[in-house]
């Protein structure tokens, strides 16, 4: 294959290759450098493919393409029906190529086939959600004095730097991709270096779908320099991140220099409350995916479980039956429960917080350790764990560990499960199982969290809004609101009177 294919909007047919491109200004473009990296399979460690290792060059091209694209392109000008048209083009193309983002979605992230599948759809739903939301959001008119009329209008913000995390690629390319498009911004997205391939299909198939070209474009390569590079841009007006707080804070501190607009979705550890009146065996099922659902890769995972000390026997005996009968296999598999971890590091990084949360007296009841998976052996592999005897001050319980690690502490009363659940510098989601409705709606009162679960151990579908307080970052994805983050709002103010306005009374 050429460097660049020259016929515009031609893309390849196969989506499993050996060898992926950018996608800039509309065309399959290698690194100017030429220089390429490996994408691996975390579930058996082989090579998936390689993709071009983009250097600051390749964003300039990249910024240079969205911004010619905002400032005299088409896009932002279309009718708000016309891009709503191509957003379900967008949704429609994907429905007809279900199987084959699954399947690549499962190969380069390690996570389970049923995973994948929801998360594909939602990645679907997400573009038809905004695709109707685009077509109600507008300004306002409003009451003015007299012979004034004023009017507001939304304006897309211009050229969106993306930078997406590797746990959801495909779910969280359609997060931001959607309702950036649909307020007509143009995008440049940098897809994390670990699982940039259906990121790169998905701009594909957005080309398939009419939008044109520039308006979407892909980069591949590290975010230490790219993804920095990207957020210092001049030429960049608002920077979407998704990953952990402390990349997030680096990156507010970066796009500051030139007040971009900024959203940040980052880490969370998030407190799953358990009260004596909750459906036990409702509470034990959703308790298990709320933390080992994604291999507990999840920003939003429930791995502080806080019971209430008159439910804790009863509680675990069957918590810890259950999570030592999930599979952990072959991620084709429907019957698999656990997907492998992303990468070796990560799996040592896990490792790391069990052993330390030992040290410091806490109990590994079961799991604990790196595991071999028979015809994997040479995947990351993690076994799903519940630590004991913590308390809320240690490491562990602090910290975001990104696998299928939870910690188990209890509580007394309603006023302490709320204490300790906001003990923590995070706030993105929470958890509660019980039946009492006061009790309920007090505590979910009391949670510092964007998003509360209620007898339920999903945390998301689309017009849901999803954000964290505190340091889990600011701004909502996934909701109606999302599209205020994408646009400015313009106010517009007239004078309507017969008689000319004299301000100073000069004659």
């Amino acid at each position: 294959m050429s460097q660049t294919t020259q016929e515009k909007n031609v893309f390849p047919k196969e989506m499993k290759r050996d060898r992926y491109q950018m996608v800039i200004g509309g065309q399959m473009t290698d690194a100017l450098s030429g220089e390429t990296f490996k994408v691996y399979n975390p579930a058996t460690g082989a090579v998936l493919a390689e993709v071009p290792k983009a250097g600051k060059e390749d964003v300039d091209r990249a910024v240079k393409a969205a911004r010619e694209a905002f400032d005299n392109g088409k896009w932002r000008r279309y009718p708000v029906g016309k891009r709503a048209r191509v957003l379900n083009k967008i949704a429609s193309i994907m429905r007809s190529r279900f199987n084959e983002l699954v399947e690549l979605e499962v190969l380069n992230s390690g996570k389970t086939v049923a995973a994948a599948q929801g998360q594909v759809m939602q990645a679907i739903e997400d573009f038809e959600f905004y695709a109707g939301a685009i077509v109600t959001h507008s300004g306002t008119v409003n009451n003015m004095p007299g012979p004034f009329f004023n009017y507001t209008q939304k304006e897309p913000i211009g050229v969106c730097g993306q930078i997406i995390p590797w746990n959801y690629p495909m779910m969280m390319a359609a997060w931001k991709i959607a309702p950036a498009i649909a307020t007509g911004n143009s995008v440049v997205l940098k897809p994390a270096s670990l699982t940039p391939l259906t990121a790169i299909i998905l701009t594909e198939i957005c080309h398939e779908a009419g939008v044109p070209d520039g308006v979407v474009n892909v980069i591949t390569g590290p975010g230490a320099a790219i993804g920095s590079y990207l957020v210092t841009h001049e030429g960049v007006d608002k920077v979407a991140f998704t990953g952990e707080t402390s990349t997030g804070k680096d990156i507010m501190a970066k796009a500051s220099e030139t007040l971009k607009r900024v959203t940040l979705e980052l880490g969370g550890k998030s407190p799953n409350l358990v009260f004596p009146d909750a459906d036990l065996d409702g509470a034990v099922d959703g308790s298990l995916f709320g933390i080992f659902y994604n291999t507990g890769q999840s920003c939003e995972a429930r791995s502080r479980l806080f019971l209430h000390e008159s439910i804790y026997d009863a509680f675990m005996e069957k918590f810890i039956a259950k999570t030592k009968k999930l599979k952990l296999g072959d991620p084709f598999a429907q019957e698999t429960h656990v997907g492998a971890i992303i990468s070796q590091s990560q799996l040592e990084k896990i490792h790391s917080y069990v052993e330390e949360a030992k040290k410091d007296g806490a109990t590994v009841v079961t799991g604990g350790e790196a595991v071999q998976v028979p015809g994997f052996e040479n995947g990351y592999w993690y076994a799903p764990t519940i630590i004991t005897g913590v308390t809320n001050d240690m490491k562990i319980a602090q910290e975001e560990i990104f696998g299928p690690v939870v910690v188990v502490m209890t509580f007394k009363d309603e006023k302490e499960a709320v204490k300790l659940a906001n003990d923590t510098k995070y706030g993105l989601a929470a958890a509660i199982w019980a039946k009492d409705n006061g009790l309920i709606k007090r505590v979910a009162d009391g949670l510092r969290a964007g998003v509360v679960m209620v007898n339920s151990p999903f945390s998301a579908f689309p017009g849901t809004p999803f954000g964290g307080y505190k340091q889990s970052g600011f701004g909502r994805e996934l909701g109606y609101e999302t599209l205020n983050l994408y646009t400015e709002t313009k106010s517009v103010l007239s004078y309507i009177g017969a008689k000319p306005l004299n301000p100073f009374n000069l004659q």
